[in-house]
């Protein structure tokens, strides 16, 4: 197995930085902490890519709240583009029948996993299902979808950090960067 460049060799620019990372997430906490007020919360975290988003949020929101996880795929390994199938591999184990659900995101692109996703969980009867996501590729767009939270907007960039993978790598850097093309090799 052949190691990954070190991330600065395949940097093109941070996108977004850990200060305004951590600054938006803490006022969509705000902000969702005052939506569901009195209200039963239960945060589904789509994996592998959301879940520093999920810790951090989870820690912005003052309201009791539970968290349960679901494992979506609908990339390849090495891709940068869905496949356009969806397949569940993990599903949650939470009955959310009548409760306030909240899908969090790592990033919406064509909006093909979250539809599917949410057509599958609307099925279970929620009392309300919405969507929050760090990033949000509306220029990608193939699948109108709604999303109630949306960290930041971004232009069609092929980015990682912060949860995002390059190859299964760098999810652990604090910041949203963006991969050089030129300088990128997929993994083998």
């Amino acid at each position: 197995m052949t190691l990954p460049k070190p991330y600065k060799d395949v940097l093109a620019e941070v996108l977004v930085d850990e200060k305004r990372l951590q600054k938006r997430i803490a006022e969509l906490g705000k902000q969702i902490s005052q939506d569901y007020t009195g209200e039963d919360l239960l945060l589904i975290c789509l994996l592998r890519g959301a879940v520093l988003f999920l810790t951090d949020l989870m820690r912005q929101i003052d309201i009791p709240h539970t968290i349960d996880f679901m494992a979506v795929s609908s990339y390849g390994e090495g891709a940068r583009e869905s496949t356009g199938s969806v397949r569940i591999t993990m599903d949650i184990r939470t009955d959310i029948r009548d409760r306030n659900v909240l899908i969090v995101e790592d990033i919406i692109d064509s909006g093909r996993t979250l539809a599917s996703v949410m057509e599958l969980l609307e099925a279970r009867h929620p009392k309300t299902l919405r969507a929050c996501t760090l990033l949000d590729k509306t220029s990608r767009r193939e699948v109108d979808v709604p999303i109630r939270y949306v960290g930041f907007d971004i232009k069609d960039k092929f980015v990682f950090g912060y949860g995002l993978d390059l190859d299964e790598y760098y999810r652990d850097l604090p910041f949203i960067g963006v991969v050089d093309l030129d300088k990128y090799q997929p993994a083998e």
